[in-house]
């Protein structure tokens, strides 16, 4: 197989990076050190809806019609319930779902065997890479392969590749450990609920989380001492703290420690990082995996741009200036839940106590779900002062279109808007526009694939321009990643062209 590209790692982000690679008809080798899929325990159980909605772009639809979505967030302090949230939803796909790490890399699996520009390679641990102006060497032991470009998706345990790029891997470990049991049991009102307990009377001083997972199987997280070794007596014992007398079946268990680091560089050369081989977070948020694959989307769509000839090299580097600062904002984030979660210092202990005696609401952080980044500052995004970007929503809640945001979704008489983003860019276009006179001018300068629709036309009741806020004279160009490249009020074919070369880095002659 002659690879256009090489994707090193073959967990979610992995499998994700070569199936949109594929389905941009890029030619895709994967490689993986095991010797073969590991089916074991929960992993990452929970998946955000805009993850939802690309693996759904890849033939994995199922891992959305599989998982399960609670409906209520519950926050304990002790014995008491200091308050609850759910999430808004838009569109037909759930706002997250949780699912099995393991029943999602089978569906993975079953979609990339369905891809004939996809093969996978086991026992292929690489242990160098070298680069040069036409390509990557990929040195795996004695065996050498080659591809014009790498997606390097290792996982956190990838010091050799990271170590051959010259990429630091700064950070820290957390001290406390946690852990985790995968359990099936009729609890009869909790299948619909998460619930986070701090400082519960069966884990005095630490945290417990409790996920429902589909059929009937729930996943507890239970914060424990960094030098406590659990037997099977002491998880027994922990899981009946928890339930009571119900009957369970434990179905896996297991220990981890958590870190927050960040690789220095993203994009060495040929060479792009992603996922837990680029940073790692603390869990709470689910931040991990729900990064990872945002990482494989928008290195899929730059890298086949450039190996199609529809943009130059340097829109690589976007792909570091953009995930790299992502990847900054998950550890800020998780880092200020770890401080409410684990405090350090005598100061963040009385800070913690006094905010969960005193009920005070806002200040509790037991992990800010994962949410898309937003590429406001980003090179390829042209900021519009009348369209400024309004800041985080609160809790669960949608943030409002802007340069840079993603494009919400909605359900379409043709079917769901981001459905319509995938293929290339979208200039949708106020009912004042000229659609053909915009397709005929844009055709002469972009070679790019781009699609112009109205918005009238998408949508004649009027409810996707009223979601979006559109003017009848605004264009809104919008990324193959579904992110607001540019809204451009009074906008002509003109001004949409110097958009679109601007979103490919500026190597597009317009």
């Amino acid at each position: 197989m002659n690879a256009q590209v090489i994707v090193i790692g073959a967990g979610p982000v992995g499998q994700s990076a070569a199936l949109l690679l594929a389905r941009w008809g890029i030619q895709v080798l994967v490689l993986d050190r095991r010797p073969g899929r590991d089916p074991a325990g929960s992993r990452s159980i929970c998946q955000q809806r805009d993850v939802l909605d690309i693996w759904a772009a890849v033939g994995a639809g199922k891992v959305a019609e599989e998982g399960l979505t609670w409906t209520t967030a519950r926050t304990y302090y002790r014995d008491r319930e200091l308050f609850s949230w759910s999430f808004e939803r838009e569109g037909s796909l759930p706002p997250f779902v949780n699912i099995s790490q393991a029943r999602t890399e089978q569906i993975l699996d079953a979609a990339i065997a369905a891809q004939p520009l996809i093969e996978v390679r086991w026992n292929h641990e690489v242990t160098g890479l070298t680069q040069d102006a036409c390509g990557v060497t990929v040195h795996c032991g004695q065996r050498l392969l080659r591809a014009p470009y790498v997606l390097a998706c290792a996982g956190a345990r990838a010091q050799q590749v990271r170590q051959s790029l010259g990429v630091s891997f700064d950070g820290e470990t957390f001290d406390d450990q946690f852990l985790i049991c995968d359990i099936k049991a009729d609890l009869p009102g909790w299948e619909n609920e998460r619930r986070f307990y701090f400082d519960p009377v069966w884990n005095p001083g630490r945290q417990v989380l409790i996920h429902p997972c589909p059929g009937g199987t729930f996943r507890i997280d239970w914060q424990i001492a960094p030098d406590f070794i659990p037997t099977k007596t002491d998880i027994s014992r922990k899981i009946r703290q928890i339930i009571g007398d119900h009957p369970y079946e434990l179905l896996w268990h297991s220990t981890y420690r958590f870190h927050s680091r960040i690789a220095s560089r993203m994009r060495v050369g040929r060479v792009l990082l992603a996922g837990d081989c680029a940073h790692l977070v603390a869990p709470f948020g689910a931040r991990g995996l729900n990064s990872g694959v945002p990482d494989a989307e928008n290195a899929a769509w730059k890298l086949a741009f450039v190996l199609n000839g529809w943009a130059g090299e340097e829109l690589l580097e976007s792909y570091h200036v953009e995930r790299h600062a992502a990847a900054l904002e998950n550890l800020e984030v998780t880092a200020a839940t770890m401080r409410f979660l684990a405090p350090r210092t005598v100061e963040e202990r009385m800070r913690r106590r006094a905010v969960l005696e005193g009920g005070l609401v806002a200040e509790v952080d037991s992990g800010r779900f994962a949410e898309p980044y937003w590429y406001v500052g980003s090179p390829l995004t042209t900021p519009e002062p009348t369209r400024p970007f309004q800041g985080r929503p609160p809790k669960g809640a949608l943030c409002a279109p802007a340069p840079g945001v993603i494009l919400p979704d909605m359900a379409l008489p043709g079917g769901r808007l981001r459905e319509m983003c995938r293929d290339g860019f979208l200039a949708l276009l106020g009912e004042m526009c000229d659609s053909s006179l915009f397709m005929q001018v844009l055709g002469k300068v972009i070679t790019a694939p781009l699609a112009v629709r109205g918005l009238a036309e998408i949508d004649g009741t009027g409810s996707l321009a009223a979601r979006l806020g559109a003017g009848p004279d605004e264009a809104w160009l919008i990324r193959p990643d579904s992110h607001i490249a540019a809204i451009i009020p009074h906008a002509g074919p003109e001004s949409v062209a110097v958009a679109v070369s601007r979103a490919l880095g500026g190597s597009t002659d317009t």
